[in-house]
């Protein structure tokens, strides 16, 4: 059953163009062609990389953030309650009104205190902005190095500058050791991400970046399988360009460095909406989509390719969608807003609310006659306005 499925999968009119069978990717002496099999050190490669990003992150990020000014937040911990524990782990993290009244019930606290727990206890789990800082700097890190690697790769290759050259001799074309290597690089750098995902910092767009990540190991993989090397690796160096200044923006923003964060946000906003929607769809789509069928048929690998390709463009519609909006409040406003993608802290306002009252009751903050048309008289005076003056002489809106 394994065998038949296994030679069902790998039959070369999957794989390559018409009339190229395996036999004719056979590897010599002096050439050697991508070999599926090579695919498996990705995966000792990746968990190398783990252990780097953590020694990094340890090491590197985590004290350069202490001298950076970079504080975490204080946050008061939820007090320990079996019933709201079993509830936030089993059922929902943000329960809906007949929940609370119904959990109020059982521990005997009124529903304002149930939705404090809730609301401490997700804080809770929120990532602080140290680990925040350690990921974007790890990020950063990868990316630069992985992008100047790109350019000292592909820079003296003909298909970086004439596009037709990605298809010059296909599939037959050799694979070079940089160009392995720097696939390999790229594959473990996001299988790792996969292994690390349910211990990253969550962002809105958790989703996406699954699809995401997904569609970028199946692209890479497929890739290499069918020699389309020379079309992944200006699919990778298109994506590394916008990113090194998508990390940089994000340290600075925990930083609070406002200026040089905005200055940089516009500069990643631009460099991403070129590249990933001009560049890469000329460059990419544009030249697997019709610049190929100059050399061969169409095939399976030629439509599973393409697939792939325009799955990624739709993911880089749906994030400069997201950036558009922030660029557009930033014009209008003058600074940048928060990243969209980002899961905000919530604040205890209620709770500040509850304390005020209670000052209020004890009689710290005191309000004099109100008369019958809500108007507010001091020792018989003349009318004020709708507010009411504290003894500590702030004034508070009605």
């Amino acid at each position: 059953m394994a065998r038949s499925l296994y030679e069902w999968l790998w039959q070369h009119e999957f794989w390559l163009p018409p009339g190229i069978t395996w036999e004719d990717m056979q590897e010599s002496e002096d050439t050697h062609y991508p070999q599926p099999r090579h695919l498996l050190l990705c995966i000792p490669f990746a968990l190398i990389l783990v252990v780097v990003r953590r020694a990094f992150e340890r090491a590197i990020a985590l004290p350069l953030s202490t001298k950076l000014g970079v504080r975490d937040k204080q946050r008061p911990k939820a007090q320990p309650n079996p019933v709201l524990e079993t509830f936030y782990s089993t059922r929902r993290k943000n329960p809906e009104e007949g929940e609370l009244l119904s959990l109020a019930k059982q521990c005997d606290l009124p529903v304002r205190k149930v939705e404090k727990w809730f609301r401490r206890r997700r804080n809770m789990d929120r990532p602080s902005l140290s680990k925040k800082f350690s990921e974007a700097c790890w990020r950063f890190t990868f990316y630069i190095t992985s992008f100047f690697t790109g350019l000292a790769v592909l820079y003296d290759k003909p298909w970086l500058w004439d596009h037709r050259e990605c298809w010059t001799g296909y599939p037959q074309q050799p694979l070079q050791p940089s160009l392995f290597w720097y696939y390999m690089l790229e594959l473990s750098f996001y299988w790792s991400l996969v292994f690390t995902l349910p211990f990253d910092v969550k962002r809105k767009d958790f989703k996406e970046q699954i699809v995401h990540h997904a569609a970028t190991i199946f692209l890479i993989s497929f890739s290499y399988c069918a020699n389309y090397i020379r079309i992944g690796t200006l699919v990778m160096v298109i994506h590394d360009a916008s990113d090194c200044f998508l990390e940089p923006t994000k340290i600075f923003n925990y930083m609070k460095w406002k200026k040089t964060c905005d200055s940089l946000f516009m500069i990643f906003s631009a460099v991403f909406l070129i590249s990933r929607l001009v560049v890469y769809p000329y460059t990419v789509l544009y030249n697997t989509y019709y610049y190929s069928m100059e050399i061969f048929q169409p095939f399976f690998g030629y439509y599973f390719v393409n697939v792939l390709l325009i799955t990624l463009q739709l993911l880089h519609v749906f994030w400069s969608c997201l950036i558009i909006h922030m660029v557009y409040k930033f014009i209008l406003q003058g600074t940048m807003e928060k990243d969209m993608r980002s899961d905000t802290e919530e604040s205890d306002k209620d709770e500040e609310g509850d304390k005020t009252r209670e000052k209020e009751k004890n009689g710290i903050t005191y309000f004099s006659n109100v008369t019958s048309n809500g108007y507010i008289q001091r020792n018989g005076s003349e009318p004020l306005d709708s507010r009411s003056h504290l003894a500590n002489g702030y004034a508070k809106e009605r």
